[in-house]
């Protein structure tokens, strides 16, 4: 096979990708992914080395936070992108290994990941030899092929650890980092972080080349992941309701306007705030789509009159609604669909996104904002959006929201008015299968309340599902990362109806998955205590057999099978 990669839901056959990604990503894109994971690990030797001896590196945090970023499923399909990346972190794990080494002493019997490719290094540990990319000065030249990084490749993928279950808990554990730097990037570009999250992703990597971990080993730190997935969600959710207000109750218009557009999709709400701030008075109007509609819920962006509506739906819809809005589109993070060649030239990347012959806009310098004046001027040359639906949805249901309507909601639980509540966040995805999930809430009994967050929302927000005493039947908290509002929401109803266990509440947990944001949101609430969490459309295929028993054994997770059943079985909970 000339790749093999399995992280996310649409895994070809239910098993792996092994000629090309279902997403998209061609074999020399899934192998230097892979190379990357590989090289990250060999700087967090280092770093986990340094971070003992005191020594700071924030742009070595940066860097793995960024690199895995990168990798989650739909962000970047660039070649060219993992391969500087790869030389940069081979020069980089080389400098912290010479910086670990002036404080420590020569390290010795060290792994693979730490020493492949080195450059050579003088007798005070001054780097002598450098990637052609990074090179100046008077310092050696030399330069890795993209032949040679592929021949290195494969020797280091998801398939170099032979045992299947060690193989199962130490992927489980990378798909959660995955998820959690994505969190932490959105954070940080708010100038929120954290060293101890930083330090445990770093402590992770290396824990994955360790063979004399166990199986136990490993799932002790699959849930510890859980717990720093809890922390990062935590951090990102105070950064953006401390930049931006708490959200609020909002309806979104899903018509349009007669001016040309620019649509936002992913989830930075930096990168929101600042296309915001530089199409106002332009005479060209804003629009959300798919994960950035929640940024309609922020009071902050509510002054910017020309932020308009949200256009569309989920992500993988995007092929067809692309075409239709006419103007440009900005895509903050990952959820990229390889763009089709009626709209590529109006498509535009940033951040950890990327694809060959896409134009993409570089981050700002010295802290200063992104200059979006090219977007902004394609987008004056563009017709008006085509409008593909009207009406109006509403959302802004995160934690604070809920918690302030506590009474009324243990007033109708007590009642009788509401027997369950469902939570159904997650991830939408374009298997036929997930029809399931609108049919399920079409289905629910209309006694019960759905919270959800993330896009997995597209398959049930615009069905009229009326309200209990005034309490919308869909409670929409926001993106996938506000799942940390529902875990919160069931912990508060916890304390109020003063249970010992949150398992004993009336919740019953449906999750839709496909990336692996969705698994650092399992872990997380996994973490929490949380039991008897049915995933679908289909089980990940990354868990082994045994690891799947472990799962379901320890914490009742399970999958999904029809509507009817499924609904009787939740509901005689």
């Amino acid at each position: 096979m000339s790749m093999f990669c399995y992280q996310c839901q649409e895994a070809a056959k239910g098993t792996g990708c092994t000629v090309r990604g279902v997403c998209g990503k061609d074999e020399n894109v899934a192998q230097l992914q892979d190379l990357l994971i590989y090289v990250l690990k060999g700087i967090s030797v280092y770093g986990t080395k340094a971070n003992e001896l005191g020594i700071k590196n924030p742009e070595v945090d940066d860097f793995i936070v960024n690199s895995l970023f990168s990798t989650i499923t739909n962000a970047n399909f660039d070649k060219n992108h993992f391969e500087a990346n790869v030389k940069k972190g081979l020069l980089m794990r080389d400098d912290l290994k010479a910086q670990v080494e002036k404080a420590s002493g020569k390290l010795t019997n060290l792994h693979d990941a730490a020493t492949w490719g080195s450059s050579n290094v003088n007798s005070e540990g001054i780097l002598q030899k450098i990637f052609s990319l990074f090179s100046g000065g008077n310092k050696t030249q030399t330069e890795y092929t993209i032949e040679q990084l592929k021949e290195k490749a494969p020797k280091v993928g998801v398939l170099a650890t032979e045992n299947e279950d060690v193989r199962s808990l130490r992927e489980l554990l990378i798909y959660g980092l995955k998820g959690m730097a994505a969190y932490l990037k959105h954070a940080d570009n708010l100038g929120s972080r954290d060293e101890k999250i930083s330090a445990f992703i770093q402590k992770a990597l290396v824990a994955t080349l360790d063979d004399s971990l166990s199986a136990d080993d490993l799932v002790a730190l699959v849930l510890e992941c859980g717990k720093y997935g809890v922390d990062a969600m935590a951090l990102l959710d105070g950064a953006n309701t401390s930049t931006y207000g708490t959200p609020e109750i909002t309806t979104v218009n899903i018509g349009v306007s007669k001016n040309p557009g620019i649509l936002i999709s992913g989830h930075d709400l930096k990168d929101m705030e600042e296309l915001l701030k530089q199409t106002e008075g332009t005479g060209v109007d804003v629009y959300t789509h798919s994960e950035m509609l929640p940024a309609h819920y922020y009071p902050a962006f509510k002054k910017y009159k020309h932020f308009v509506g949200n256009y569309g739906n989920a992500w993988w819809k995007q092929d067809k609604e692309f075409k239709s809005f006419n103007g440009p589109i900005l895509m903050t993070t990952n959820c990229l669909v390889p763009p089709k060649p009626e709209y590529k030239d109006r498509m535009y990347t940033t951040g950890a996104t990327g694809f060959e012959g896409v134009k993409h806009i570089a981050d700002g310098v010295n802290g200063k904002p992104k200059d979006f004046t090219e977007i902004i001027n394609h987008a004056k040359k563009c017709k008006p959006p085509v409008q593909i639906e009207k009406g109006e949805i509403v959302g802004g249901f995160a934690h604070a929201t809920v918690i302030s309507l506590a009474d009324k909601v243990v007033e109708a639980v007590k009642s009788g008015a509401i027997k369950r509540f469902f939570v159904m966040a997650g991830c939408d995805g374009r298997m036929k299968g997930r029809d399931y999930y609108t049919e399920f809430a079409k289905k629910l009994p209309q006694d019960t309340i759905i919270l959800t967050a993330g896009c997995a929302k597209y398959r049930y927000n615009k069905l009229e599902l009326g309200d209990i005493g005034g309490i919308p039947r869909v409670l929409d908290a926001g993106q996938c990362n506000d799942s940390y509002s529902l875990a919160v929401i069931a912990l508060k109803l916890k304390e109020v109806f003063e249970l010992s266990d949150i398992n004993d509440l009336p919740i019953s947990y449906n999750i839709a998955w496909y990336e692996q944001k969705a698994v650092i949101v399992l872990l997380a609430l996994l973490y929490l205590g949380v039991k008897n969490i049915h995933l679908g459309p289909t089980l990940p295929a990354f868990l082994s057999p045994n690891v799947a028993k472990v799962l379901v054994d320890t914490f009742g997770i399970g999958g999904i099978t029809d509507v009817a059943s499924d609904i009787g079985m939740f509901m005689e909970a």
